[in-house]
């Protein structure tokens, strides 16, 4: 960096300026930032929100990943995305990356359109000092878990739906891993196309979870919560739960004996394309005991799509897919062999 770009960035004025002049945080974790590497993982409403509070506050790179391409239903929400995007389809990391690099230039910003499974995360971890969760489900967030504990790097998990916000700070070896807190944090059916979402239920666990960002890479770690948050806009709830006695000693993820079980094929979710019948199945990680009335009222209180039901399956039709749903959660996906689309279609509205 020349001297000239220097002062833009450090001087009295500078690009970071009024960062650096908060105290607790300074010239030296402005440092620590500017070393940091990212990885985000999904850049939908939580994902944008926090890749751009990251650019603008001069992270040093940003790794981007996500599988699917921006839609009009995104825009309400998802900050990085112009019309243009949704008109184009453009892959939200790539439309993502695009943006950010008119926001700040002198940072680096990789983008992946990928459908990160185990394979693909272990791939983007080089030299990588935090992930920050901006998924959509629990079986990607399982793997980041088990991901983080193996390699050891700190993960921040976030999560919203409706009105209903929660994010939580995992470092491995000190912290509850999320299979230890499996049976704490809300594991609720409903999706963003479901139940909706205000923007503001997003915004807000950005705006935590990219606080507890800056206090990990600006080397600030005794500043860190160290407790659950969760909170509901719309009733005007907050709570923080002290989860520390989560911790499990035998816990298959992080404990004592870590096997980490969501990093091997027998404890994720499976896709197969059906030959020659332009479906996927898609199997979940762990059987789910679905209640098929209540799920074919939840799919036609959509009104986007026809819904038929017999006491066996739940069939589901909004072009240009047909998803059919079985008790146990497992389905087939007809219109497509691509496992990705498949995938991102189960997990609009099954999470």
């Amino acid at each position: 960096m020349n001297d000239s770009n220097q002062t833009q960035v450090t001087g009295e004025n500078g690009r970071y300026s009024r960062q650096v002049r908060f105290t607790p945080f300074g010239a030296g974790g402005q440092a620590g930032l500017a070393r940091a590497n990212v990885l985000i993982v999904g850049t939908g409403a939580l994902g944008t929100g926090i890749a751009e509070t990251l650019a603008r506050c001069g992270v040093g790179r940003l790794i981007l990943a996500d599988r699917d391409y921006v839609e009009w239903s995104n825009l309400q929400r998802q900050q990085l995305y112009t019309e243009e995007d949704a008109r184009l389809r453009t892959p939200k990391a790539e439309a993502a990356k695009v943006r950010l690099q008119q926001i700040n230039s002198e940072i680096q910003i990789e983008a992946h359109v990928m459908d990160v499974r185990a394979e693909e995360l272990e791939s983007l971890l080089s030299r990588v000092d935090l992930i920050m969760d901006g998924t959509d489900n629990f079986d990607t967030r399982l793997i980041i878990n088990d991901m983080a504990q193996k390699h050891g790097i700190p993960w921040i998990y976030g999560a919203c739906v409706g009105s209903y916000g929660v994010t939580y700070t995992i470092l491995p070896g000190e912290t509850p891993c999320l299979n230890c807190l499996l049976g704490t944090v809300p594991l609720g059916g409903d999706t963003c196309d479901t139940a909706g979402i205000l923007p503001q239920a997003a915004q807000l666990v950005t705006a935590n979870a990219t606080a507890e960002a800056l206090k990990l890479l600006g080397g600030r770690r005794e500043q860190l919560r160290g407790r659950l948050l969760s909170f509901d806009v719309w009733r005007n709830e907050h709570q923080e739960i002290g989860v520390t006695a989560a911790k499990k000693a035998d816990c298959p993820s992080c404990g004592s004996h870590a096997v980490y079980p969501y990093l091997t094929a027998a404890n994720t979710e499976r896709s197969d394309v059906l030959c020659g019948r332009d479906t996927v199945q898609i199997r979940p990680a762990q059987r789910r005991e679905l209640n098929l009335q209540e799920t074919a009222a939840r799919l036609a209180k959509l009104g986007t799509g026809k819904v038929d039901s017999n006491p066996y399956l739940v069939s589901f039709t909004e072009e240009p897919y047909r998803l059919v749903i079985f008790a146990d959660g497992r389905a087939l996906i007809h219109g497509t062999s691509d496992i990705a689309a498949a995938r991102s279609v189960y997990h609009r509205y099954f999470g």
